[in-house]
Formats: structure tokens, sequence, C-alpha cells
């Protein structure tokens, strides 16, 4: 079977779409044409907005192989994903607050929203999100991943600038490609690199420590 690579461009980076935290990187939100039509195996890469309050076009925020998709009430209930539920409060205010396993199955086409990033600043529900959400019950995960956040590196000249920038997204909306010469390439650098998992913090979350400048550079981790 063929494998496929989506691009896309992450405009709000807060660790909760994608959230990459405790072992798993999981889309459980967002993105619906993705989350509806990825399968295991399959490369999702997040890269930066380009906006003028942004100025990350080009640089990469994450980049997560399918390894397992699982339905949002199976979300919700597995083991393995409690700690992604959001809390706000605790010594992880961030990482706590980010999660993304908020939607809990009532039946009847009825969904419990917790208080998240998606619900309303209160804390009640957001229907528009929750349809949205719900709407493609799918949620991928990886354990084979990176993610950095607002401190990636830029991505190769050759993805930016000639044939193979349909592989690259810019603007709305998703590309995506199954030619294997791309896609084998993109596995080349990103393994090239040497680093996996979390290795770099939320764009918004250096925004909001203060920090003006992002490292150009892949971290070790």
């Amino acid at each position: 079977m063929s494998r496929n690579l989506y691009s896309y461009v992450v405009r709000s980076d807060a660790g909760f779409a994608p959230n990459p935290f405790f072992g798993y990187c999981s889309l459980a939100t967002c993105k619906p044409r993705i989350r509806n039509g990825a399968r295991e195996g399959d490369w999702i890469v997040g890269t930066g907005s380009n906006a003028r309050d942004v100025g990350r076009g080009g640089y990469l925020v994450y980049a997560m192989r399918v390894t397992e998709v699982i339905n949002t009430p199976a979300y919700w209930t597995d083991p393995r994903f409690q700690f992604k539920k959001p809390i706000f409060k605790g010594n992880l205010v961030r990482v706590s607050a980010s999660g993304d396993n908020i939607y809990e199955w009532r039946g009847q086409n009825s969904w419990r929203q917790l208080h998240s990033y998606h619900s309303h600043p209160d804390g009640t529900q957001n229907e528009a999100h929750t349809k949205r959400d719900t709407g493609v019950p799918r949620v991928l995960l990886s354990d084979d991943f990176v993610y950095f956040g607002g401190e990636g590196p830029r991505l190769p000249s050759n993805y930016l600038e000639n044939g193979d920038r349909n592989f690259v997204c810019i603007g709305r909306n998703h590309r995506r490609t199954e030619e294997p010469k791309i896609i084998n390439s993109f596995e080349q650098w990103i393994r090239g690199l040497g680093v996996h998992r979390v290795c770099g913090l939320p764009l918004e979350w250096l925004t909001q420590l203060g920090y003006t400048e992002s490292i150009k550079e892949p971290k070790s981790c």
C-alpha cells in the first residue's frame, strides 16, 4: 500500500493541535480532512505560519509518522491517554492545560467537551468547535515523531523553491503527496537530524515567556 505525506501550516502552535506530550504525538482536533484520510504509515508535517506576527513560514513545527489510529470515544477511555485530558491547575500548567483528550461520547450524537483550548474561556462547551472536531471522530497517534514547536529548523531549500514545493503547504487547507521520491527524501532528512520526541516549546509558550528570538537549528534532545 502506498504511503502519503500530508503538509499543513500550524497557525496556532500552543501544544494542543498537535499535542506532543506524555509519550505520544496526537492530532485529535482540527484538520478534519487530514484526520479522515491519514492511515498508519503516513507522515503528517506541520510548518510554521508566515503571518506577519509569526514569521515562521518554512520552518518545521513537527513531523509524525502515524503509528496508530483510534476513534474519539476510544481515545477518551484508553488508559494510555488519560494524562492528555486538560487540567487548568498544578505545576505543569501549560502542559496540563494543552491536553487534547477533550470529548466524551454521551450517545445519541451527544458529546461532552472538557474545559480546554476549544471550549469557551469560562469552560462552557463551544458547539462550533465540538461539531468540527467530532465531525471526524478519528485521532491520529504517533510514537515516532519530533516536535520542535517554535524552535524548529528551516526546511531544506529544495522543498521550498523548486518542483518539490508541492510537498509543502504554505497557505490554507493542506497538501498531500504519495510520490515515493519526495516521501523518502523527507524521511531521510528528518531521520538525519538525529532527534526525536519533544525538542522545543510551542511558539505561543515562547511568546508568553518573553522570548523574541526562536532557535533556528534543531536541538539535541
